[in-house]
């Protein structure tokens, strides 16, 4: 057992995303208005599923935590990152790059589990719409999206406990622009094999199987559609679904190719740029996505009824 007495680094330097100043200059630019994108998105997402009567329903309830998780997600990775494009210092304490591995690590476990989520509510509404009412009962509803918040920040406590006990002696520069578990586990001064296998296998049980199960629900969705006498129906039928399978195909693309890869030791630009997408890009499209895509949202947007 590794004890905090021998840890000798206090604070990581990130690398980065770029050395080069006018760069970064033109990245904070860039992120900056993403990020500020992504706050009034999902801001306005949560204010119309609030206060908007006709969008008191299970999916909007599942979209509602998705966009306050998304809210949460980007606010512990982007404004550190903003800070850092503008800075010479681009350090983090010891105890702020756990929390933020914390921090991320467990909303991105509970956003798979909500996209699960979502995917049988939508399983319902297309299969068996005339027992929608009594399968998505509010209670039900509740204990989906309280079960994937615990979910997430299962997932997130077994990463960082593990990633604790190890010594981290130095060097202390992380090649990445947060503290991702990958990154940090470069610069343990111990063999990480343990921790490699835990996060191939929490993946599978946080990535792999509810990407498995949303795969299976909707093999059902698209075999119920078919069967859709009208053409009407069918393209409303796909309408109520593609903005959910958009935002699963953007999310779940880079988080297995970030995770599911158990020999992998060394973190590349490719993956800087994966989880770039995950945590800056993908908070940000979601409302659009949404938005775009659902007639309820326009109509609530427009204050139509």
């Amino acid at each position: 057992m590794i004890v905090w007495n021998y840890t000798r680094v206090h604070e990581f330097i990130f690398m980065g995303l770029t050395s080069s100043q006018d760069i970064q200059i033109i990245l904070f630019v860039i992120f900056l208005i993403c990020y500020l994108a992504s706050l009034i998105g999902n801001i306005l997402i949560i204010l119309l599923s609030w206060i908007n009567p006709h969008l008191h329903t299970p999916m909007y309830l599942f979209l509602s935590n998705l966009s306050f998780l998304d809210i949460w997600f980007t606010s512990s990775i982007v404004p550190k990152m903003l800070i850092n494009f503008l800075s010479v210092n681009k350090g983090i304490s010891f105890n702020g790059c756990f929390t933020q591995l914390f921090i991320s690590l467990g909303l991105g476990g509970t956003e798979c589990y909500l996209l699960l989520a979502m995917a049988y509510d939508r399983y319902v509404a297309i299969c068996s719409p005339l027992h929608y009412i009594t399968m998505m009962n509010p209670v039900l509803c509740i204990k989906m999206a309280i079960g994937s918040w615990i979910g997430g920040l299962v997932n997130a406590l077994i990463h960082t406990v593990f990633a604790l006990e190890l010594p981290f002696c130095g060097p202390n520069i992380i090649n990445h622009f947060l503290c991702e578990v990958p990154a940090v586990l470069e610069l343990a001064c111990t063999d990480v094999s343990l921790n490699k296998t835990v996060i191939f296998f929490c993946a599978i049980f946080v990535v792999m199987l509810p990407g498995f199960l949303i795969l299976i629900t909707y093999g059902y969705i698209i075999s119920s559609i078919l069967n859709i006498s009208t053409s009407v129906g069918r393209k409303k039928a796909f309408s109520t679904c593609a903005s959910h399978i958009t935002v699963v195909t953007l999310f779940y693309g880079t988080i297995i190719f970030m995770y599911m890869r158990p020999g992998h030791s060394h973190v590349t630009n490719q993956e800087k740029m994966a989880t770039l997408f995950y945590t800056v890009v993908t908070p940000m499209l979601n409302p659009f996505i949404y938005t775009l895509r659902n007639q309820d949202v326009k109509a609530a947007l427009l204050g139509r009824k």
